[in-house]
């Protein structure tokens, strides 16, 4: 009896251990598979992906460059084009810086320009079709040139012009100058009073600074304007003056109150033998008196 229960216990307990182990087994296989597919679905993705990462990094690149080359290319060349100044001169924001760079003549300018420092150049004359087409210009600079003529009406059109400096050159004469000049420096070149026209500082209601030393002066420019501010009138050859070079002869009330600096040291004149010539004047000019 006791054996008939051990065989039935043991028939009743084989088949169930055995769809256990099979089942484990089978679990066993169904994560080994789901991990092999998602070990293989993350590196073929991640292969994918790198692929995928590549070609868009060819496709930026690609893009990139065509940007790069876009933004590197050189704009069309106008027909007017100025560049031939630009590459011999140096041109900044309506500045064109042309100075030791032996140019024999005033080069085409952009019609912008503004600023114009020309200096120590081999400039031997300016024309009026020099600045013709550049209306704003409102500073000529042409220190250490050999500039000898300069036309009449070269400055004619430059309304807006401000400062002109013609210092260190071999002029002998004057042109007519534009009307809103505050500063004229013509120092430093072969000047005689005949060179100088009765009028030409005359309209010039802006004009502080005036500087002709250094030059052949006889006597000092007539109808100096009441705006100047410093005079620099020495090392010339300044041998007279009168009542109405700086004063007024009939006006003994007449106070010039502007200026602050007269320079005519250098001159062949005792300037103590003209009292009567700075009575209108708050400061004495500088030079010999005696």
């Amino acid at each position: 009896m006791k054996i008939l229960q051990s065989i039935l216990l043991l028939l009743l307990f084989v088949p169930l251990t055995k769809p256990a182990q099979s089942t484990q087994k089978n679990t066993d296989n169904f994560e080994e598979i789901l991990f092999t597919r998602d070990y293989e679905d993350q590196y073929l993705d991640g292969k994918n992906i790198k692929k995928k990462e590549s070609m868009m990094t060819s496709d930026e690149k690609s893009l990139q460059l065509q940007k790069d080359e876009s933004s590197t290319s050189l704009p069309p060349k106008k027909e007017n084009d100025e560049m031939p100044t630009c590459l011999l001169c140096v041109c900044l924001l309506g500045s064109v810086y042309c100075e030791e760079v032996d140019i024999e003549t005033v080069p085409p300018l952009p019609k912008e320009s503004a600023y114009l420092y020309a200096r120590f150049n081999k400039i031997k004359k300016l024309t009026a079709k020099d600045f013709a087409e550049i209306p704003n210009l409102r500073r000529l600079d042409f220190t250490g040139n050999l500039i000898e003529d300069i036309e009449d009406t070269t400055f004619s059109k430059l309304s807006l012009l401000e400062e002109l400096t013609l210092a260190e050159n071999q002029l002998l004469k004057l042109p007519v100058l534009p009307p809103k000049l505050t500063l004229f420096n013509a120092k430093y070149n072969k000047i005689k009073s005949k060179g100088i026209k009765a009028n030409t500082f005359k309209k010039l209601s802006n004009l502080s600074f005036l500087y002709l030393d250094h030059n052949a002066l006889e006597s000092v420019p007539l109808n100096l304007p009441e705006s100047l501010r410093v005079i620099h009138l020495q090392f010339n050859n300044i041998t007279s003056i009168t009542d109405d070079t700086f004063c007024k002869a009939n006006d003994t009330h007449y106070i010039r109150n502007r200026i602050e600096e007269i320079r005519l040291e250098g001159n062949p004149i005792a300037l103590g033998k003209h009292p009567n010539s700075f009575i209108c004047l708050k400061i004495l000019p500088i030079g010999p008196y005696f």
